[in-house]
């Protein structure tokens, strides 16, 4: 299994932290950082830790802002690309309310390291108007951290993080931003693009839609954005999101011999399904095929999670062969619960059969 991402504060990191700060600040003490940041970290979670740094750097680092910042700037590389390099833009959100200019420059420099989405709500919470403006012009960007930022900040709802009301308020806020990067070449972009609309979609689908219908789906990076944007109103089979991307709004299909190879499954094993699906229409068919599983939760409720499978063209009276392996295993992110478990078929958003089976932890 593996270890809790928690772990990643430990007082092994927050050693060599400490002496990453002592050689930026000859005042910083590592000692006594190392024991007052590990003091309870025990009974912390994941970002209770993150905070909990945030607030204790505050108590060792110069009093004066621009000097605290000066220092973090220095300290930030030898941290890059882990997660634990986001307390440098959490010491941002949480303290830097009142030099704006010298806290923006900051995020944008921090996202390189480790990103600032989380940071930057705190800024567009207490005034949406000037940060967006900002933000408009880090989407053209040429670092594509810094790009991505501009996107993946601004998310009307970015897991972990709070709402942005006004946002969700006014879908057209945003949109600027949107509109620069719908042609990013940078994957890491294009994701963070696409999940933007994806909020979007479970909030004002019409909006969203329209937006994704005036871009040019010729070019592939849009293309791109705009089919990942839309996977949860396909997987729901919304006839609109459907129509973009030519899928059949109103398949004609059987499916046949729908099966697992075993009812009850351990920890560890994969389950395998399979099944036959046969067109029962005289003209081609373009599908999606998803399938979820309905979790047991701590609380006893199942909980779908849907998964991609496949895409085909269902040629006229064709029948093919699908199979499927899924591994049931313990993440950081997922927990497993003994109990009964469900699959569900669905194409093109139509529940095409359900099969229950007992997972033992």
């Amino acid at each position: 299994m593996a270890e809790p991402l928690k772990d990643m504060f430990s007082k092994k990191f927050y050693e060599r932290l400490a002496l990453e700060f002592n050689k930026a600040d000859n005042n910083f003490h590592p000692d006594k950082f190392v024991k007052d940041v590990t003091k309870n970290i025990d009974t912390l979670s994941l970002n209770q830790r993150m905070r909990n740094t945030s607030v204790v750097l505050k108590q060792h680092l110069p009093s004066d802002y621009k000097k605290a910042i000066d220092v973090m700037w220095n300290v930030v590389p030898e941290f890059r690309s882990h997660y634990t390099a986001l307390l440098f833009p959490d010491f941002v959100g949480q303290y830097g309310h009142d030099d704006f200019k010298l806290s923006m420059d900051a995020l944008k420099y921090f996202t390189q390291f480790g990103s600032s989405e989380f940071a930057i709500r705190e800024f567009l919470k207490r005034d949406l108007t000037k940060t967006l403006s900002l933000m408009k012009k880090w989407a053209g960007d040429k670092n594509y951290h810094v790009r991505r930022l501009a996107s993946e900040g601004s998310r009307p709802r970015l897991p972990w993080s709070f709402n942005l009301d006004e946002v969700i308020k006014d879908p057209n806020s945003t949109l600027p931003i949107l509109e620069i990067l719908k042609e990013d070449k940078e994957l890491y972009v294009k994701k963070s693009v696409a999940n933007h609309l994806n909020d979007f979609s479970r909030i004002d689908a019409g909006w969203m839609l329209k937006v994704i219908n005036s871009w040019d789906k010729k070019n592939t990076d849009t293309a791109w954005i705009i089919k990942h944007a839309s996977r949860t109103l396909i997987k729901n089979g919304d006839a609109r999101s459907l129509a973009v991307f030519d899928y059949e709004k109103n398949p004609k299909i059987k499916v046949e011999k729908f099966n697992v190879n075993k009812l009850k499954i351990v920890l560890g094993e994969n389950l395998q399904f399979g099944f036959y699906l046969r067109s029962e229409k005289t003209s081609s068919q373009k599908l999606v095929i998803d399938f979820a599983i309905y979790y047991q939760k701590k609380s006893g409720n199942l909980a779908p999670k849907v998964f991609k499978l496949k895409e085909i063209v269902l040629k006229p009276k064709q029948t093919v062969s699908i199979t499927k392996s899924h591994r049931f295993m313990d993440f950081t992110t997922r927990k497993h619960y003994s109990g009964e478990h469900v699959i569900e078929l669905m194409i093109n958003g139509w529940s095409c059969g359900k099969i229950e089976f007992l997972l033992k932890v």
